[in-house]
């Protein structure tokens, strides 16, 4: 039996490129590829659309986590960024460049996605597509079941290892073909396209760029920081990440690490706030001044914030304004 490598994201375009393989009596194991960017779980152990997708499609699933090595990637891309902080040529060649290793560790004969031609603008044009197949030392070894028929017959299906004629003619970015070919599966149960990478979201792009600039040797708990609260450039050495509601205030506690500053109002209830970095009198007082803006006390009052890694007492500062705010927010 010919046995392929599925990429299965989890979403509808690899459940059915999955699907459109067993249905000719491929082999199939599932690989999926974790970072610290992916925003589909909530614990960081596995993605959870793909754990069900493979689940519903009884094929065998393997996670990777990359994080370590997909940060240099995303430092430097050789092919740029697409419109936010996405790396999206360069992380295709790398997953498929793992994906290979697979492959020919496992014996499978090629490897497949749910890849739609013209869907993605960065990634799934015809150049770059063949740009991720030269790069990644795959070469006619990719099969995209969805848009095959648009395409140059990849080696599997010159070789007859699958029949090129059961594939599909999808193209561009209607989702209608899929949603009706998921109907005639009888698959009903499957996430919607919202993307699974925070890399292409404005506001954690930003962040993330802040970050880079200021902190090049970056760790994937400075990344990890990223994902909560709100975030504000005191200078060029020192940041303040402050909570949004008490679940926010215990997970920047839990990602805290030795060095870091903790700031919280003594009198009343309020947000923690993290420092990191290296902190001056200066920007002891601008963080304390944020965390008290934030804090339950009344408009315009002092409050009293305490450093706990500063004996300096507990000094009354005024919440910040507005105006000085926004200057400071990332």
């Amino acid at each position: 039996m010919t046995k392929a490598i599925a990429l299965l994201s989890g979403g509808l375009d690899s459940i059915l490129a999955t699907k459109l393989m067993l249905e000719q009596g491929i082999e199939v194991e599932a690989l999926n590829f974790l970072t610290v960017f992916c925003n589909c779980t909530a614990h960081g152990k596995t993605c959870l659309a793909s754990k069900s997708a493979a689940d519903t499609l009884g094929v065998p699933l393997k996670v990777f986590e990359i994080t370590k090595e997909y940060l240099e990637i995303v430092k430097n891309p050789k092919h740029g960024y697409g419109s936010n902080m996405n790396p999206c040529l360069d992380c295709r060649i790398f997953i498929f460049r793992k994906a290979g290793e697979y492959m020919k560790q496992t014996g499978a004969s090629f490897i497949f996605t749910g890849e739609v031609l013209g869907e993605r603008p960065m990634s799934q044009r015809k150049d770059a597509m063949r740009t991720i197949e030269n790069e990644s030392g795959l070469k006619g070894f990719i099969v995209r079941p969805l848009s095959s028929k648009l395409m140059e017959p990849s080696i599997p299906e010159k070789e007859g290892l699958v029949d090129r004629e059961k594939f599909l003619s999808i193209s561009g970015r209607s989702r209608k073909p899929q949603i009706q070919l998921a109907k005639d599966f009888g698959i009903n149960d499957y996430p919607c396209p919202a993307g699974g990478c925070l890399l292409t979201d404005p506001g954690f792009a930003r962040r993330m760029r802040d970050l880079l600039k200021h902190k090049p040797d970056i760790t994937i708990n400075d990344v990890q920081l990223l994902k909560v609260g709100r975030h504000f450039r005191l200078n060029t050495k020192a940041k303040l990440i402050v909570g949004r509601n008490d679940e926010e205030n215990k997970k920047l506690s839990s990602l805290s690490k030795e060095n870091d500053f903790h700031f919280y109002p003594l009198d009343t209830t309020g947000p923690t706030g993290i420092g990191r970095g290296a902190f001056d009198e200066d920007s002891i007082l601008k963080a304390g001044r944020i965390v008290a803006r934030y804090s339950d006390g009344e408009p315009n009052q002092p409050l009293k914030i305490t450093c706990k890694e500063k004996s300096t007492g507990h000094p009354e500062v005024l919440p910040m304004g507005e105006e000085e705010l926004n200057a400071l927010r990332v």
